[in-house]
């Protein structure tokens, strides 16, 4: 096993081109052959589902069991719900996201046959000269939300007009800025820091010449931000899968602002102990920053794969993100901790032999948890 260099440069251009390429949930497709362009440059082979997530594949001396690591490309979004008789729009949120968090964003509206409006996502009452205090005490949700288009508009029949329709979709300027003492703060850094991290260790493994002990996956998803995530990309040879996503910054958590955090639990439960084991050894022995958390109001890609019916074991490693699904900040060195973890993770052998077969007899079962000792790990990584 190597310890390899990350191509700094290739990570930031990746997050850039990633940032600056819309990619709410319903309207990923930009993304997606963004992705599958930067694929074809390393050489690595990819398919595609029907709507659009990508499965890559870095081939290894072992076929199954195979492992995959997953990022998504959806970010949040806004969608119009109703057409305004003062020529606004009534808009409603895309995935999960904080009204008072999208206040004041700047957006573009995609309508029918690729025309294209820009416009400010304000309060109901966004004026203090005309209601006072009543700016700060209206309550911040949704239905307070209005978009106000930069087009002649005062009714609806203006909005009709212009060939608006509900369910158009909006993309949320990420307004990104990249500092030189290394913090990064954007927009939908969820969860393109993941997916830039992802492609920056696969190209230090394909540079490296390394063969792999056993086929990993590079899996890019495009509806996590809803719910759906990983559900609907696996193969039953996948044993391992492991979710690149954010960890939060804040007072009660113990995410790591400079490296790598593991999760240890989320709100779907605990991680399989001994994924989760392997890769704190990999840390450990590699000299990667890290920490450990249990997320309360959290899940991500590998929680849809197990709804879905999938016996695999999951894990999670976040970069850190503070103000996570509003305007967001990370550090350069916490997305190469990342993508250096997952190129260590990427050459490390399979978790157990057992695992190749979804069912067999307790002989060869693992030893009680309780009692593990981790040098099991450390040996193998």
């Amino acid at each position: 096993m190597k310890s390899l260099e990350i191509d700094r440069p290739y990570l930031k251009e990746a997050i850039q081109q990633l940032l600056d390429t819309p990619s709410p949930t319903g309207m990923t497709d930009g993304a997606v052959r963004l992705v599958c362009q930067k694929l074809s440059k390393l050489g690595i082979d990819y398919e595609l589902t029907r709507r659009g997530a990508i499965r890559a594949n870095l081939n290894g001396k072992v076929h199954s069991p195979d492992r995959a690591i997953v990022s998504h490309l959806d970010t949040l979004g806004v969608i119009v719900k109703n057409l305004k008789s003062n020529g606004r729009l009534e808009v409603d949120q895309v995935g999960t996201w904080p009204a008072r968090l999208a206040e004041g964003a700047r957006v573009t509206l995609y309508a029918d046959h690729g025309v294209e409006y820009r416009g400010s996502l304000l309060p109901l009452k966004a004026s203090g000269h005309v209601y006072g205090k009543e700016v700060d005490t209206q309550p911040a949700n949704w239905k307070n939300i209005e978009l106000r288009l930069d087009e002649k508009t005062s009714c609806r029949a203006d909005l009709e007009r212009l060939g608006i329709h509900p369910g158009d979709m909006l993309a949320v300027d990420p307004q990104s800025e990249f500092l030189d003492n290394g913090f990064w703060v954007s927009r939908f850094l969820d969860d393109n820091a993941g997916v830039a991290a992802m492609l920056a260790a696969a190209k230090a493994v394909v540079e490296s010449g390394i063969i792999l002990p056993m086929d990993c996956h590079l899996l890019f998803t495009i509806s996590e931000e809803t719910g759906a995530g990983a559900s609907h990309i696996l193969h039953g040879d996948v044993a391992e899968l492991l979710a690149v996503d954010n960890g939060t910054i804040a007072p009660e958590q113990n995410t790591c602002e400079y490296g790598v955090t593991i999760a240890m639990q989320d709100s779907s439960g605990p991680f399989d102990w001994y994924l989760t084991r392997r890769l704190i050894a990999l840390c450990q022995n590699h000299d990667i920053e890290h920490s450990r958390d249990v997320f309360r109001y959290y899940r991500s890609d590998s929680a849809a794969a197990v709804e879905a019916g999938n016996d695999i074991r999951t894990g999670l490693i976040c970069f850190a993100l503070d103000g996570s699904h509003g305007y967001e900040r990370t550090h350069v060195e916490s997305v190469v901790c990342v993508a250096r973890l997952l190129s260590m993770y990427m050459q490390s052998g399979p978790l157990f032999e057992r695992d190749e077969h979804i069912l067999g007899p307790l002989n060869d079962f693992p030893d009680d948890p309780g009692e593990w000792d981790d040098t099991n790990f450390r040996n193998n990584g």
